[in-house]
């Protein structure tokens, strides 16, 4: 029988050698605990959280006194590669929600060969109102960088990058029936509230012209005034208005821009909510220069007198080149606005 206790090796036996290895001992089981922390906390983000797909549901009290709800489903970072069955299916649900309509705030692929899955993943929206604008992943396909590179500020284009067919996606979108609002502005008329929308292209790769907005929002009013007077009546003085901005990366200038312009709902996306947070503390980038509490979620962002409600939305997806989310599941959103209170 083995004596454990009269063993000169033994913490019992002799507690002055044990007082003087203990330190080294602690610091290796530290070590060990971490690693394996590490290890399990790579293993879920990598093998489980990033194929949770959630639905968040917010509601903003923007419309007229009187008005119907009006149900808006936000998509944005879908970033889709071929082989993601699991998401393609789980997008085509999102049709059961029956929206109103449909805000894409861009970079839908993840592959250079994607594009017959974006368009079965949006098939059952067919016929919704929609509104898109790109991301820098529908002008070029991602590449692989070093992740650390994240933490020293917004990431950079790769020095060899893969341009994508931004023609061929656009054609799915405009076969959906959605307005493309790239630099551009357009409207709808839903629920009986008439929306006004503007947006700027991917400002991430600075493909946005914000000075374009006023133009573009005089052009569509003076287009729209015409309309009506040729059809004699007067609905443009009357009726109930809604403005709203759609921008893929939630940079102050463009945020900023948006609400001197009028918009009341602003759209964003790009930020993946951080993609890995600290739980208790949060993201620990941003990939823009948006303030980390704002990264994700429904909130106000505020300028001179003016505010606006912004949904930044975590997105659906990662880079195939960093496949992991931690404490931010990947989401879309369904954005009900109903009636000022």
């Amino acid at each position: 029988m083995r004596q454990v206790s009269d063993s000169p090796v033994s913490i019992g036996a002799a507690p002055v050698q044990a007082a003087r290895t203990s330190p080294h001992l602690e610091a290796l089981t530290a070590l060990g605990v971490v690693a394996a922390a590490g290890v399990g906390a790579l293993a879920w983000g990598s093998l489980v959280e990033r194929r949770l797909f959630t639905l968040r549901r917010v509601s903003a009290p923007v419309l007229a006194k009187g008005a119907e709800p009006i149900k808006v489903l936000h998509l944005s970072d879908v970033h889709l590669a071929p082989w993601q069955k699991q998401k393609q299916q789980w997008i085509r649900s999102l049709a059961n929600l029956k929206p109103d309509l449909i805000v894409d705030t861009g970079d839908n692929l993840g592959h250079v060969d994607s594009y017959e899955a974006l368009e079965y993943s949006l098939e059952p929206l067919r016929g919704i109102p929609g509104v898109f604008v790109n991301g820098s992943n529908d002008y070029w396909a991602p590449g692989f960088k070093n992740p650390l590179r994240y933490f020293l500020g917004p990431s950079k284009a790769h020095p060899d990058p893969v341009r994508l067919d931004i023609r061929r996606e656009q054609a799915i979108f405009a076969s959906l029936g959605w307005k493309d609002l790239n630099n551009k502005a357009a409207s709808l008329d839903v629920r009986g509230t008439h929306i006004e929308l503007f947006g700027v292209d991917d400002p991430h790769r600075r493909y946005d012209r914000l000075e374009r907005i006023a133009g573009a929002l005089d052009d569509l009013r003076e287009e729209e005034a015409d309309d009506d007077n040729a059809h004699e009546n007067n609905t443009v003085a009357g009726r109930s208005t809604l403005t709203i901005g759609v921008a893929h990366a939630p940079y102050q200038r463009v945020l900023n821009s948006f609400v001197n312009h009028g918009a009341e709902v602003i759209f964003s996306g790009h930020t993946h909510g951080g993609q890995v947070c600290v739980p208790g503390f949060g993201a620990l980038v941003t990939n823009c220069d948006i303030p980390r509490k704002q990264v994700k979620g429904l909130s106000l962002w505020r300028r001179g007198r003016r505010a606006a409600y912004l949904n930044v939305s975590a997105g659906l997806g990662t880079s195939i080149y960093a496949p992991v989310r931690f404490a931010c599941l990947p989401e879309a959103t369904l954005l009900t606005l109903t009636p000022a209170h």
